[in-house]
C-alpha cells in the first residue's frame, strides 16, 4: 500500500495548491467489487481553485482504463476513466444542504483532513454505471445464448401427461 495524500481542502485552496501522482488500481478497496481484474492505474491532478464568486472548490481530474466486471456474463469489460469535476467546499453541513439542493454543482464538506485517494475512488464509483454491461451482441453471455433450434429435437411437453388424464376423467 501506498502513502496516502491527506490535506485540508481549505488550506489547499487558499494556498492555490496542486498535486498530481498515480494510484493503483489495488489500491481502491471499495472499486474491487466492481472490476473483474485490478491491474493498472489511475493518474490523477487535484487543484485548490477560487471560482469567480470567491467560493472554494477542488478540480479533480483522472484518467486511466480499467477492467470491470460484465453483469451479464461476468466477463472482462474496458472501461476508460476520464474525469474532470470541480467540487464546491462547504465549510457547514447547511452550506452543504444548500449545495446539494442545485443541480448544477457538485459539493463536499471541507473536513478537516481529506483523504484524496478515498475522493478519488468515490469520483470513480460515482461515475460508473449501475450496471455494467457489454454493448448488445458483444457479450459473451449473449454469443453463447445463440444457437439454432432446429439442432435440438422438440422436447416433450411436461404437459401432455395431464392432457391425458384430463381426457381420462371426461
Amino acid at each position: 500500500m501506498s502513502v496516502r495524500f491527506v490535506i485540508d481542502p481549505l488550506d489547499f485552496v487558499r494556498k492555490a495548491e496542486t498535486h498530481h501522482g498515480r494510484i493503483p488500481l489495488a489500491e481502491f478497496e471499495r472499486l474491487q467489487d466492481f472490476l473483474h481484474k485490478n491491474h493498472g492505474e489511475i493518474l490523477y491532478q487535484i487543484s485548490g481553485i477560487l471560482d469567480q464568486n470567491g467560493k472554494p472548490h477542488l478540480r479533480v481530474k483522472m484518467e486511466g482504463e480499467m477492467q470491470l466486471c460484465c453483469q451479464r456474463c461476468l466477463g472482462g469489460l474496458l472501461h476508460s476513466v476520464d474525469i474532470d469535476t470541480s467540487l464546491l467546499l462547504a465549510r457547514t453541513e447547511n452550506e452543504l444542504t444548500l449545495a446539494d439542493a442545485d443541480d448544477s454543482v457538485d459539493a463536499i464538506l471541507a473536513t478537516a483532513e481529506l483523504d484524496v485517494l478515498d475522493l478519488i475512488e468515490e469520483e470513480i464509483i460515482l461515475s460508473l454505471s449501475i450496471s455494467s454491461r457489454h454493448s448488445e451482441g458483444e457479450c459473451e453471455a449473449h454469443q453463447q445464448a445463440r444457437y439454432d433450434l432446429a439442432e435440438f429435437p422438440n422436447p416433450k411437453n411436461p404437459f401432455a401427461v395431464l392432457k391425458t388424464l384430463k381426457k381420462i376423467q371426461h
